[in-house]
């Protein structure tokens, strides 16, 4: 059967009244609202058909009703507005991510920190992978006798570095000479060219008899490898527990534990073709523990033609309309504070602002 108009306006009412109240939306909630002009029986008839049809449910007998998962997809798909997003929200945004961060992990932990304290969900971001990530280049620091800095700069454009304090006193001559064997022997290699030939043939070109081309490969080879994994940045998993959905502590738990493994979400479906949002409302996600839960996923652009991804994790009860159009706010100005070209920050902040409320007014 399919939707007429009425059953349209109805649904929508409430699945909005259930993300402002979390509680069952009853016929006399939306006697008088704005948007329905219907008689309390006439709007609890086309409840019971919604119900009937999938797109509602009813918690508790005498209970007023609550939007299943199918009546969130309507919502999201064909119902919901676009959200305005406030000046405060993207002053907010601005402010954090105007700051021209070198490194990308400390760019995306603050994306993923600004994004739970803009939504007020738990939010996850993960840094896109490039492949064959090699060392563009490699210092040696000295900072007191016994102690010194590695500093590499890879291809991805990361900045990885490290405090050594060894049982014996290096000498500033030794550290330039091994810098310039690393940077002619090391660079420009990926972790598995990195051989144990190499590491000893470096040690007899350096006259090693101490171990440091040893310490130094070894970070070289940590951070390689760690640069070709997909790594999660988490933020604001307490959020979770701010929500009615989760005052079940085993259901919390499981969403929480979830979380905390970071690989899993790497294997979350991600936006596909043009699309840069992806929502999935509860039983369209695969994991076990997200099966009452929604994710809505935006995707950045890294550089490169690679992209990262930066989501929420909710109640199906999530406010899409306004979760979506902040996490592709963020997902863009994040894409523009990474690439560094094109218009600044603010007038994309700026501009964007005007472009959703223009949306807003014209709905």
């Amino acid at each position: 059967m399919e939707l007429t108009e009425r059953k349209r306006a109805i649904l929508k009412a409430v699945v909005e009244d259930h993300i402002d109240t979390a509680e069952p939306v009853g016929s006399k909630a939306l006697t008088g609202h704005p948007e329905l002009s219907y008689s309390s029986a006439t709007i609890r008839n086309e409840m019971s058909e919604l119900e009937e049809m999938g797109y509602l449910e009813q918690p508790h007998t005498s209970a007023g009703r609550v939007p299943t998962p199918k009546g969130y997809r309507m919502y999201v798909n064909e119902l919901m507005k676009q959200s305005a997003v406030s000046v405060q929200d993207a002053q907010l945004i601005k402010e954090s991510l105007e700051r021209r961060i070198q490194e990308l992990d400390r760019v995306l932990s603050d994306a993923g920190k600004l994004t739970s304290r803009i939504t007020q969900y738990p939010s996850y971001a993960l840094q896109p992978v490039l492949p064959d990530v090699t060392i563009t280049r490699l210092d040696l620091i000295a900072v007191e006798d016994k102690t010194f800095i590695i500093v590499t700069l890879l291809s991805n454009k990361a900045v990885k570095n490290r405090l050594v304090t060894l049982p014996f006193e290096v000498s500033a001559h030794m550290l330039t000479k091994l810098s310039t064997i690393f940077n002619a022997s090391f660079t420009s290699k990926r972790e598995d060219e990195i051989t144990p030939e190499l590491i000893a043939a470096t040690e007899r070109g350096a006259s090693d008899t101490q171990g440091l081309v040893a310490v130094i490969a070894g970070f070289v080879i940590e951070v390689l490898g760690e640069a070709g994994t997909l790594k999660p940045y988490i933020a604001g998993t307490s959020n979770l527990l701010h929500h009615p959905e989760y005052k079940d502590m085993t259901r919390a738990q499981r969403v929480l534990d979830y979380l905390s493994d970071g690989g899993e979400l790497s294997k979350l479906p991600q936006p596909e073709g043009d699309d840069h949002i992806k929502i999935m409302i509860g039983p369209e996600n695969l994991a076990d523990e997200l099966r009452d839960s929604s994710v809505i996923v935006a995707s950045y652009d890294a550089g490169d033609n690679l992209k990262g991804l930066i989501g929420v994790v909710g109640p199906t009860r999530m406010d899409y309309s306004r979760v979506a159009s902040r996490l592709g706010f963020i997902a863009e100005g994040l894409s523009r504070a990474l690439s560094g070209g094109g218009k600044s920050l603010e007038e994309h902040l700026t501009k964007g602002v005007e472009l959703l409320n223009e949306q807003e007014e014209k709905q």
